[in-house]
């Protein structure tokens, strides 16, 4: 009977480390870990994860986020950890589900959860909508001037080679075509 961890965050700038400490502390056997958003379809860790946990076994999160995408995902992991007799705590929300009692708390804060996601999307929806109406720009910064396309254009239109333009402004055959179209 093992005691697995489990720790994620959404991005690369983002540290494993205090998950990983509470793992430790809590005296997990073997930790799966990974730097990738909880909506990304395909997260190699968690899969190996469950494919690893054996009867008897004990999966150890530190937060309910960290596991699932949405609440519907979060009990489809759970069915699939129960099915194998697996029990499964949530360190920071003292949630274990070998008891009634950790699964009612496991259900209500999944919702909360799923619910707290929602709002945050919500919120940072609303805020580039707020910021694009005060002229913020997105994305990455134009290569070139208006007047380098300009220039880009007039050259083209003498007979320049696309390669030699793709040097001199230093921006891909792709980009060239692109800006070329411009009007």
């Amino acid at each position: 009977m093992a005691i697995i961890g489990y720790a994620r965050v959404s991005s690369i700038g983002q540290s494993l480390e205090i998950q990983e400490q509470a793992l430790h502390k809590f005296g997990c056997d073997k930790i799966y870990k990974e730097k990738r958003s909880g909506t990304t379809a395909t997260r190699p860790e968690l899969k190996a994860c469950l494919d690893y946990v054996r009867d008897g076994d004990t999966l150890v999160i530190t937060k309910l986020d960290r596991l699932a995408r949405s609440t519907l995902h979060l009990h489809k992991i759970i069915d699939e950890l129960n099915t194998k007799n697996v029990g499964f705590k949530v360190l920071d929300q003292s949630i274990d589900t070998t008891t009634k009692e950790g699964r009612l708390m496991f259900s209500i804060l999944a919702s909360i959860a799923e619910f707290e996601t929602a709002l945050r999307a919500e919120r940072q929806s609303e805020g580039i909508l707020n910021a694009k109406a005060k002229g913020v720009k997105f994305g990455a910064k134009p290569k070139l001037s208006p007047e380098q396309i300009d220039e880009m254009k007039l050259r083209r239109s003498k007979g320049e080679k696309i390669k030699h333009l793709m040097i001199d402004y230093g921006i891909s055959k792709a980009s060239v075509y692109r800006l070329m179209g411009d009007n």
